[in-house]
């Protein structure tokens, strides 16, 4: 039963910044510099953003000198042209992300405090930081790892990752991580396709009070990366033992020191590649820019969070969610940065709370989920621990109910800042997100971000306001992919983003934009399935179950409950002479905790005769998502377009039973009244 908390209508007014806290912000400071450099006047939240998404060159050019980025000596233009995909940002620029996260870091600062939900804590300062990404550079370099190769990771929410992440920036190398509770499966579908020269992994994770050993994992990624010429260990549970045939230990690694030296790298040039979810096949692997992740980070964390020197910033991640990356371009600004690896609900619900007054956290980023589940554990934060650090809580992953904000503010502390956002992996940023200008509303995310055209577009591609619509993006951002790896003609990108609306971008989020700029997101209009901060998309799952010889065809969708969190069935057709029982269901459940994430055992598991599919073989994800959600079956797809509309027929049964009085089918148990 879920404790009883207040209840918030969409829109209630909850919050409002103080004229000192407006004043003091980094984002009055930009626009007092904008209004002297441009010759604009820029009074309120809106006409700074519709300057910044008009005047793209004006806008972009402000942040790079407002934030001292980089350089502008060599710079040919801002923008090349104002077209999407194509856009060509600060040419001629040198930039390194390094550099810049490293040069603003004092040597005595606590910049890295990284805690294993055990308790055990490293923390590193600015001159040990400095000094380990020295190391692993200098190791890169002497391996022969140069600009344009990639760097792969299978490691936990440690330091390691850190200094990984930031030695193969300075190289010009190129990163990508996935978290070790990914299964084999999911990593070697990502890495295989990017053809790493160096692999970074750890042997083993923690996970609610219990160790999972990943060595043999580890050993057969190396088998499966043939293009691997150095591997590093990371004694991560069991000590620094005797390295693998053909590999190294990190401490080995950080034994011998370098120079701390950066190479002067185009704006463009690659600074890692993160994953897109495999909704349709393999995850797109998707390489972002070292020029436009910067700016785009300085801007989303320095002015939309506030995040400077004095803060203490945390967000609840792995390595494997975009979160991660976010969370390091905290150094960007100056800020101290927090690491946790584990469960956030281990040994006790309140765990991640706790931190903060461990740590004086200032800014406490989390997921609608986790305060879900805080919300049905019934946490007082406010009461039981010292919250007087924190200034602002984030939440994203999904939508934050109207009664998760309303939680916050009786539970959590009263005059914190929420900001609710949104984004994605393809853009690695949030463009919708929070203002220290604006007030906040249940439900409601403050604002769309500056330099981030954002609008809602009816089925004719118009935009509405006050309505329900696509999420698209009507200009350039400088942190659009450079494209995916491996797609030399760019054909997939450009059908990934621009082929609904050509020159514009769809993101596949249902939005509505209110008329006083704020923003609801009313989850995919895609497939994609985000679990507790980790994406996946349903063609994973389904290349997991289906390997199974007792499973023929199988379909997955997420539901969104009431109280935030979401609901997962897994529909399956069996073998010819099998019965769904609890030992086929146990080795299913286990399939996808192995192959492909614990957070993606599906909470349900229910056998059909069929699964719907289009004429043209696909399945009905979305269409079976809004059945179940109690749409008819003629509202969610044309039944001339189903190649065996009968089989909608046992998810609209189900439909009525998930909502049917007093149910006493015990598959339902679960399913949310």
């Amino acid at each position: 039963m879920i404790p009883t908390v207040r209840g918030a209508s969409e829109g209630e007014l909850l919050w409002q910044p103080g004229p000192e806290l407006i004043s003091a912000s980094t984002m009055s400071r930009f626009r007092d510099q904008v209004q002297t450099w441009h010759g604009v006047q820029l009074p309120e939240y809106e006409t700074l953003w519709e300057w910044s998404t008009t005047e793209l060159e004006q806008f972009w050019s402000s942040l790079r000198r407002f934030f001292d980025a980089f350089s502008p000596v060599g710079t040919k233009s801002i923008l090349g042209e104002d077209t999407m995909p194509g856009a060509e940002w600060f040419s001629g620029a040198v930039v390194n992300y390094a550099k810049r996260a490293l040069e603003g870091i004092r040597d005595d600062q606590e910049v890295l405090v990284c805690v294993r939900e055990d308790g055990l804590t490293r923390r590193l300062s600015g001159e040990q930081l400095r000094a380990e990404v020295a190391a692993f550079a200098a190791y890169l370099r002497a391996s022969g790892v140069g600009p344009g190769e990639r760097v792969a990771a299978y490691l936990p929410n440690a330091h390691e990752a850190v200094v990984g992440l930031l030695g193969s920036a300075a190289v010009g190398a190129i990163w990508s991580s996935c978290s070790p509770d990914f299964g084999e499966r999911a990593v070697l579908d990502r890495f295989q396709q990017i053809a790493p020269a160096v692999l970074v992994a750890a042997d083993g994770y923690v996970y609610a009070g219990k160790t999972f050993d990943r060595r043999e994992v580890v050993a057969r990624l190396r088998a499966g990366l043939p293009s691997l010429r150095r591997v590093v260990e990371v004694a991560y549970l069991y000590g620094d033992q005797t390295p693998s045939r053909g590999a190294q230990t990190w401490n080995q690694v950080m034994a011998s020191p370098g120079q701390l030296e950066f190479e002067p790298l185009p704006f463009a040039h690659p600074l890692w590649i993160v994953y897109s979810s495999g909704t349709t096949g393999l995850p797109k692997p998707i390489v972002h820019s070292q020029g436009g992740i910067l700016l785009e980070h300085l801007k989303a964390l320095g002015l939309h969070a506030d995040i400077g020197p004095s803060s203490r910033f945390f967000w609840f991640t792995t390595t494997g969610w975009m979160m991660w990356n976010y969370l390091v371009s905290g150094l960007l600004l100056g800020a101290s940065v927090i690491l946790y690896d584990g469960s956030p609900a281990w040994p006790s619900p309140d765990r991640l709370w706790s931190l903060i007054e461990a740590e004086r956290i200032t800014h406490f980023g989390t997921s609608a989920g986790h305060i879900a589940a805080s919300m049905k554990s019934d946490l007082h934060p406010a009461t039981s621990m010292d919250l007087s650090t924190l200034r602002f809580v984030g939440s994203t992953g999904s939508p934050l109910s109207p009664e998760g904000f309303r939680w916050v503010y009786d539970r959590v502390k009263p005059g914190v800042w929420l900001s609710s956002l949104s984004g994605g992996t393809d853009l690695c940023t949030a463009f919708l997100l929070g203002s220290p200008w604006l007030p906040v509303r249940a439900g409601v995310i403050q604002c769309r971000a500056l330099g981030a055209r954002v609008e809602a577009f009816d089925a004719a591609g118009q935009p509405v306001v006050d309505e329900v619509g696509e999420l698209v993006i009507t200009k350039p951002m400088p942190s659009m992919p450079i494209g995916f790896w491996g797609d030399g003609d760019g054909s997939r990108y450009r059908a990934s983003y621009f082929g609904t609306f050509p020159g514009v971008w769809r993101h596949g989020d249902w939005i509505k934009i209110r008329p006083d700029g704020g923003a609801v997101i009313y989850g995919r209009s895609d497939s994609t399935i985000n679990r507790h901060g980790v994406r996946m998309g349903t063609a994973e799952i389904y290349r997991a179950v289906e390997e199974m010889s007792e499973v023929l065809d199988s379909l997955v969708v997420d539901l969104p409950r009431s109280d935030g969190d979401t609901f997962m069935p897994l529909f399956v057709v069996v073998a010819p002479g099998r019965e769904l029982d609890k030992v086929l269901e146990a080795a299913i459940r286990r399939r996808v905790r192995e192959q492909v994430s614990p957070r993606h055992v599906p909470d349900l598991i229910v056998a059909v005769a069929e699964i719907p599919k289009t004429l043209s073989g696909k399945k009905l994800e979305i269409p079976v998502k809004r059945i179940l959600q109690g749409e008819a079956p003629e509202h969610t797809v044309s039944l001339e377009a189903v190649q065996n509309p009968m089989a909608l027929e046992p998810f609209v049964k189900l439909a009525r039973e998930m909502t049917a009085p007093g149910r006493d089918d015990p598959r339902l148990a679960s399913v949310p009244r």
